[in-house]
């Protein structure tokens, strides 16, 4: 397969900052950001430190609806954080307890020390006694109370601005594909027009409403796809191809995908598998797309994780136009002996990061809190999560678990606002992909070009 080396985007200082830091109180650090308002985040979970009526807990971030917004000011030689629900109570400390407390009490007083990283450590004045997560029990999350103990990687945090400064996009030929965001159609094979997907009750409510080839047309360039093994290959269906009237094939799809890109030689799609099937029987599915390969991305050669992501001008040149990335585990590969990324599918987990994939029910109220899909007791990957030169991809959720048209339509007019108040500040970085049920509901279109007038420092 042919590779052209990319070009990268050298980091510029205008982007590398949030905030600018002010001039210090006596003994305080000099690299303590700016009075303001912000999120106390762990480095750790991505969760925010909440008032839960004078107890202060990680809570899944949740914008300004969970009391996890917090005042920063200097107070003498030190630091408080005042709720921005109740004036005159502050972050605190009573004993080994995190708590709620009167912003005059020398238990609302921190020394906020920067660790690197845009990391801080909050510390009660002249002791070594750290604002922290609690103990981990063996095969548990962190438990949500948050506790007073010694330094370590639990006692690191993140003070998130809420409104953080940002840049204009660069032009198309220097901006990143990490600044970009995509319109991305959740279940986009269950549209009920290029086949059937589901057995006949669940046919009923399709995820989308017009097939593939009109999905592209659209603008739409990110692709979440449901893969099931029949003895006729990989093929598209929901939770399972038993009972499914004309299933479509997972290389239909990519077929339809690749002929695209052929025709519009400046574009550039992702593709998600939510993949249940085996390696061999995966890579002789990709096998069978005509020029496939010729347009196939693989950051895994081309430097990424240790210079950070090409510039889309790059990628078109290099004609690497098509990203292929599956959920499937690493290691349960690695026991069967054959890596999907050894024949160009990149390990979502190891890109990307994701939140949970659901808002709730398709009535009624919905949970609009934005924390990682991967947060749980075998797992571990925060929205935050950054390496040396590296950020994952965003892959922002918006749905719920049954697409029903009049909340579809409410729930993506307000996509923009979710991802402007809840998400980004929840994964410190702009979403870059926004995936959706019927993106034709509510104007997705609006709240991508919205997005894509701006970078997130």
């Amino acid at each position: 397969m042919r590779r052209t080396p990319h070009a990268l985007l050298a980091t510029t200082a205008a982007l590398a900052a949030a905030v600018v830091a002010p001039s210090s109180p006596a003994g305080a650090a000099a690299a303590v950001p700016a009075a303001g308002t912000y999120y106390v985040q762990s480095t750790v979970t991505g969760l925010n430190a909440a008032d839960a009526q004078g107890v202060v807990e990680q809570h899944r971030p949740r914008g300004d609806e969970d009391r996890q917004q917090w005042n920063l000011r200097p107070s003498g030689s030190s630091y408080v954080l005042e709720s921005t629900d109740a004036v005159g109570s502050c972050l605190g400390r009573s004993g080994d307890r995190a708590r709620t407390v009167g912003c005059a009490s020398a238990d609302a007083a921190w020394e906020i020390t920067p660790t690197g990283a845009d990391r801080y450590t909050l510390t009660a004045p002249g002791t070594d006694r750290h604002l922290t997560l609690a103990p981990q029990p063996s095969g548990a999350t962190h438990p949500a109370p948050l506790a007073i103990g010694g330094p370590g990687t639990l006692a690191s945090w993140y003070l998130t601005p809420v409104s953080p400064a940002t840049a204009p996009m660069p032009p198309e030929d220097r901006r990143t594909l990490d600044q970009v965001t995509f319109l991305t159609s959740h279940n986009a094979y269950a549209n009920g027009v290029d086949g059937g997907f589901a057995p006949p009750f669940v046919n009923l409510a399709p995820n989308q409403s017009r097939g593939i080839t009109q999905q592209l047309a659209d603008g739409v360039r990110g692709f979440m796809l449901d893969i099931h093994q029949t003895p006729d290959g990989a093929i598209l269906c929901h939770n399972s191809c038993t009972l499914v009237s004309r299933p479509v094939a997972l290389r239909a799809d990519l077929q339809r995908i690749v002929d695209f890109l052929r025709a519009r030689p400046d574009q550039f799609v992702t593709v998600f598998l939510e993949d249940y099937v085996d390696p061999g029987v995966l890579r002789a599915e990709l096998a069978r797309v005509s020029g496939l390969e010729q347009v196939l991305y693989r950051p895994d050669r081309t430097g990424v994780r240790q210079q950070g992501w090409p510039r889309m001008a790059d990628l078109v040149a290099a004609d690497d136009r098509l990203l292929i990335l599956t959920d499937h585990s690493r290691a349960a590969d690695q026991a069967a002996g054959l890596t999907r990324d050894s024949f160009g599918v990149m390990y979502q987990r190891e890109w990307t990061v994701e939140n949970h994939w659901s808002m709730g029910s398709g009535l009624g109220s919905s949970d609009w809190s934005c924390y990682s899909r991967w947060y749980d007791p075998d797992t571990n990957i925060p929205l935050t999560h950054t390496e040396p030169g590296f950020r994952p991809l965003f892959v922002m959720n918006h749905f719920r678990d049954v697409p029903i048209s009049g909340t579809v339509s409410t729930d993506n007019a307000k996509l923009a606002d979710r991802a402007r108040r809840f998400c980004q500040p929840a994964a410190r970085k702009k979403p870059t992909f926004l995936a959706v049920d019927r993106y034709e509901l509510g104007d997705t279109a609006a709240a991508v070009n919205a997005l894509n007038t701006y970078t997130y420092p």
